[in-house]
């Protein structure tokens, strides 16, 4: 069996502020950040298919990762459940605010990642690995052999 590696790379716009930080970070600010998702499986060898020599359709991959982590987190305001900030930006209104259970730094915002994309895709589909980019010289890592359940 030939396992293959693939990789889908995504791109959005997120504003956030880090609750209790003890820099410039804790104070409302923006990133372009830069997915990358990893996929691992063994590509389909069926001649009828019309998935035929892929581990998964690029355009799937895409479908899943757009519903489940660009479009809720696209140009929007990422904050803490308790910030301190909520009840300033709940009186903004049409300014879309998104609060988590986590504090948004790029290590818990990519774990969150790695759950919502792994309960969407194929039994016979692994996700390998996530990169998030917050910066150009800034980024988290996710890999499955280091969270073997």
């Amino acid at each position: 069996m030939n396992r293959v590696r693939v990789t889908k790379e995504f791109s959005f716009e997120m504003a956030h502020a880090l609750e209790g930080h003890d820099g410039k970070c804790r104070n409302i600010h923006g990133h372009s950040y830069h997915l990358s998702v990893t996929i691992t499986g063994i590509p389909i060898w069926d001649a009828l298919s019309p998935k035929n020599g892929m581990v998964m359709d690029f355009a799937d991959l895409k479908a899943i990762v757009n519903r489940t982590v660009v479009e809720p987190l696209d140009h929007k305001l990422v904050l803490l459940e308790g910030s301190e900030l909520r009840e300033g930006v709940q009186n903004m209104p049409g300014q879309p605010v998104v609060f988590t259970p986590y504090n948004p730094t790029c290590e818990n915002m990519i774990i969150d990642f790695a759950g919502r994309i792994r309960s969407e895709l194929p039994e016979e589909v692994t996700l390998h690995s996530l990169r998030l980019r917050e910066t150009q010289t800034s980024y988290a890592e996710w890999y499955h052999n280091d969270n073997d359940e």
